[in-house]
């Protein structure tokens, strides 16, 4: 199966109960819920590729926007999800993860024997092993799989996932995978390698941002043009993609959040629990941690994070 053009795969009867396992991806039995920045853009992707994914968000706004796009919005996504093989969770934190699969209205108790989960969300390492644990006693299979790259990259399939799980449940969702994004790294099959590794790489970015956004903020006191040193650290030792992702926009005036402050600031501190949780102590992340709780305790919580160079352009900041 491709992934431009998926089969139908197996599925339940309408009001019947499940009493086999799924085998195969199709078109339409792949759900997604949280189609926000990320969400949304995933799901724009697959509808793309022909797929036709059922989507829900507590924004009915969102969900029938992806409508247009070829989304299915399910009145009754216990009965959806329960006639699919896959169900993409791309909430906040585990706090919504939890409630959507084991809430009061959780599709866990609905799911088939054989279902798998990815996990997308950035959530702690050990949320994640609860969270399959849990899983695994209703037979269901779990994904590991934390993204990166913004939604223009989750949109055109260049994102990258960090996928850690069980060799057959990634293999029977490879084409999934291979339909989300061209940049699929296999981590481990230990559920929570994803997370590990997605909060490693977000404190790099983290600690990233708040470098550029500092000496963005010295250029601008020095009383250099800020376009024109963006230029040269673009092209010189300084570059860093998120570095110019975020400043450019900034320098431009343009706050309008792609990735809102929270998300560095909640990645960042999870990066430290989990550094804390293996005994390690770095001299970089809990400053950059502390940088995004204060942009977010000075009101800055929702731009985007490149807000970081105004924050620290106010006077008692460089002061």
């Amino acid at each position: 199966m491709s992934a431009a053009g998926p089969s139908q795969g197996a599925r339940a009867p309408l009001g019947g109960s499940v009493v086999r396992e799924a085998t195969s991806v199709g078109a339409s039995n792949v759900g997604i819920i949280g189609v926000g920045n990320m969400g949304g853009a995933m799901a724009q992707r697959l509808c793309s590729l022909g797929w036709a994914p059922w989507v829900h968000d507590v924004d009915t706004a969102k969900v029938q926007d992806l409508v247009r796009f070829g989304a299915l919005a399910p009145v009754d996504i216990a009965q959806e999800a329960t006639e699919s093989i896959a169900t993409i969770v791309c909430v906040v934190d585990a706090a919504q993860t939890r409630d959507v699969l084991f809430g009061p209205q959780g599709l866990a108790p609905r799911l088939p024997a054989g279902h798998v989960v990815l996990l997308c969300p950035t959530i702690a390492p050990q949320d994640v092993e609860a969270i399959a644990t849990q899983l695994a006693e209703h037979g269901i299979h779990t994904i590991d799989a934390p993204m990166s790259g913004g939604p223009g990259r989750a949109r055109d399939g260049s994102m990258s996932l960090m996928v850690a799980g069980e060799d057959a449940a990634v293999a029977r969702l490879q084409p999934l995978l291979d339909a989300l994004s061209s940049k699929v790294f296999r981590i481990s099959q230990r559920v929570g390698d994803g997370a590990r590794t997605k909060l490693v790489n977000n404190l790099l970015a983290g600690i990233n941002l708040v470098g550029a956004a500092e000496v963005m903020a010295l250029a601008s006191r020095m009383g250099l043009d800020l376009n024109h040193t963006l230029d040269v650290v673009e092209q010189s030792s300084g570059q860093s993609w998120i570095g110019s992702d975020r400043m450019r926009r900034a320098i431009a005036g343009d706050l309008a959040p792609r990735a809102h402050m929270t998300l560095l600031a909640k990645d960042t501190r999870l990066a430290q629990e989990a550094a804390a949780h293996a005994g390690f102590a770095g001299p970089l992340g809990a400053h950059a941690s502390a940088v995004f709780a204060a942009a977010v305790a000075a009101g800055l919580e929702g731009l985007d994070d490149g807000a970081l160079l105004a924050f620290l352009q106010r006077p008692k900041m460089a002061e």
